[in-house]
């Protein structure tokens, strides 16, 4: 095998839909403040009985399902969160033993909101080297569990849920090679620290860093990919902010291809953002099989990384 390809996709948010008039009601704010500065309407809230590892679960469930796989058919589970409670276990083996999964090897991965993409070149060079035969790779994060619900900067913007990507060996590389990077002296301007732990951003810097610095990186992982991006079917950007990206998407120069904008109705999910998004546009039929599509996760750290890869 030459390669590896993503199988198959799927998602899961908690039931409960916190709507921007719900906020207005807990801080000083209004939906049109909200819908003019993150364009974000509604996003999916867990209750305390729902862990991250739950969400989780279902979307890999979901992925499974839809690759016809059985739990026994994988033996590598990388999760990537930032919102994990709890040391041990980790996530990825309590995943593992929600679905049954027997003797994985099991890890987690924490780049924020850049952790799907990470996960994903991960399992591609592992399936390549011949150390993983099939792998679930999963972004989930329950921000609400992080979040100061008193502070109108951060909680407007954030969203629970997860998405699960199935990653197995292919004769053509249906993942292409991944660009990634940080710039760690700026760690500071996304953060979730502090007991208890809380997310906190500096919104202008980040802001500044995303619009200018990294349409010239995703075009480079477009070009690792032998691709232009007009060229892609759909772009599938960390949804952070909408005001973010629309006008990345914009300057990278996909000018023929679906930009996922679910940050409108799921708000900014972190490792979650990108699986969830891509899910959808699957779910949706807005893409299809083998169209190329850039996924680029950005954010905490200040990391970064893109793959273009196949639709499933």
């Amino acid at each position: 095998m030459n390669g590896s390809r993503i199988a198959a996709v799927g998602h899961y948010q908690p039931a409960k839909v916190l709507t921007n008039e719900d906020l207005a009601g807990l801080v000083d704010t209004s939906d049109e403040w909200i819908r003019s500065r993150v364009g974000i309407r509604t996003r999916h809230i867990a209750g305390p009985d729902e862990p991250v590892d739950e969400l989780a679960g279902h979307a890999a469930a979901k992925a499974l399902a839809a690759a016809g796989l059985a739990p026994g058919d994988i033996d590598l589970v990388l999760v990537a969160t930032s919102t994990a409670v709890d040391r041990s276990p980790n996530m990825a083996a309590r995943v593992a033993a929600r679905l049954g999964i027997p003797s994985p090897a099991a890890m987690d991965v924490n780049v924020v909101c850049a952790g799907f993409t990470h996960a994903l070149a991960t399992a591609d060079h592992a399936v390549r080297a011949g150390a993983a035969t099939r792998a679930l790779v999963i972004g989930a994060d329950k921000m609400s569990d992080v979040t100061d619900w008193t502070d109108r900067t951060t909680c407007v913007l954030v969203g629970d849920g997860a998405g699960a990507a199935v990653v197995e060996a292919s004769q053509e590389p249906g993942i292409g090679p991944v660009l990634w990077g940080s710039v760690p002296e700026m760690g500071h301007a996304v953060r979730i620290e502090g007991t208890p732990s809380r997310f906190a951003q500096e919104g202008q810097s980040v802001y500044r860093w995303a619009t200018t610095q990294l349409p010239s990186i995703a075009r480079q992982a477009c070009e690792r990919s032998g691709l232009a991006p007009a060229d892609l079917a759909a772009v599938v950007l960390h949804q952070a902010n909408l005001r973010i990206i629309e006008p990345l998407a914009e300057k990278i120069g996909a000018v023929n291809a679906v930009v996922a904008k679910d940050v409108s109705d799921s708000g900014n999910t972190s490792a979650a953002s990108i699986p969830l998004a891509f899910s959808k546009l699957v779910e949706r039929g807005e893409i299809s099989g083998g169209d190329p599509v850039l996924l680029f996760g950005f954010g905490g750290n200040l990391s970064y990384a893109g793959q273009v890869v196949r639709c499933p």
